[in-house]
């Protein structure tokens, strides 16, 4: 084995590590391939003899491309509401499929990398590398050129944005998918008190069809939340359970192809947030083999 490969075989090691990073800063899976890449494409051209802690390296290096990318969306970026729901990941609903497993980590659903995604691009990679990473804020301060101080505010600024709009999630995979199945059984037998009953009163209700015009819903409340339900119960198609981002989802199918994939959020025993995917474009690029 050569130097080149030696050095490879370490950088693989860290691949997961690096991908789960990047996923959480942009949102999207093929961005987050991308800037993996760089960060080979950096290693590749560094002295690697001279790095003491490679996977510390390559995770700041991962951290700069993401700002750069997110800095570069930013201003790239016509109209400043432009929302987009960001790419799930999918696993089965009996459990998540290993490579998903180590992406996803401390099942960071849709609904958190929603609020991420309304963060300033440097308020977003402090969060992500500290609170979740614990990278230190003497080793962020220089990827956003600050203080290690100032860095320390932004990720404060981050956490209360967080904990200010997505209430503390149920984890225990079982009581969510109650949760789910009675919402869908609601939905199947048009029983509007009862989708009523298993909604939280300030429920939020995300869907994105795609870059077309109105292509981006947001409902709140329960009643409006429960009506939208009704409305489109008959187009659902086949239901077929999963795990959307390490919590209880479903991934609707008509004529053998995905429709829309569904992401929902309980806490308390009642549904917070759910998020809809069904851009026929983003859809298509799933795989979801892993479902059966």
């Amino acid at each position: 084995m050569d130097e080149r490969e030696f050095l490879a075989e370490r950088f693989e090691g860290h691949r997961t590590h690096l991908k789960a990073v990047a996923y959480r800063m942009l949102g999207s899976l093929a961005e987050a391939d991308d800037a993996v890449q760089e960060a080979w494409l950096r290693l590749s051209r560094s002295d690697a003899d001279d790095i003491e802690n490679l996977g510390g390296w390559l995770t700041t290096v991962v951290g700069r491309v993401c700002l750069d990318m997110l800095r570069s969306r930013t201003s790239r970026r016509e109209d400043p509401l432009e929302e987009r729901l960001p790419d799930p990941v999918i696993s089965p609903a009996d459990g998540a499929d290993p490579e998903h497993e180590a992406l996803m980590a401390d099942s960071v659903g849709l609904a958190l990398l929603v609020v991420l995604q309304s963060l300033t691009p440097a308020e977003r990679l402090a969060f992500v590398l500290h609170d979740t990473f614990a990278v230190p804020f003497e080793d962020i301060a220089p990827i956003v050129g600050r203080t290690p101080a100032a860095a320390r505010q932004l990720a404060s600024r981050a956490r209360r944005r967080v904990r200010g709009t997505t209430p503390s999630p149920e984890r225990n995979p079982a009581r969510q998918r109650a949760v789910v199945e009675a919402f869908h059984a609601a939905a199947r037998d048009g029983d509007f008190d009862a989708l009523v009953s298993v909604l939280d009163p300030d429920v939020v209700l995300r869907a994105d069809v795609g870059a077309v015009p109105g292509g981006w819903t947001e409902i709140h409340g329960s009643a409006e939340v429960a009506g939208q339900a009704l409305m489109f119960r008959e187009a659902a198609g086949t239901t077929v359970p999963a795990m959307v981002n390490g919590t209880a989802g479903v991934v609707n199918v008509r004529d053998g192809r995905p429709w829309s994939v569904l992401s929902f959020t309980v806490a308390d025993g009642r549904i917070v947030a759910i998020d809809i995917l069904a851009d026929p474009d983003r859809l298509a690029g799933l795989d979801l083999d892993i479902l059966g």
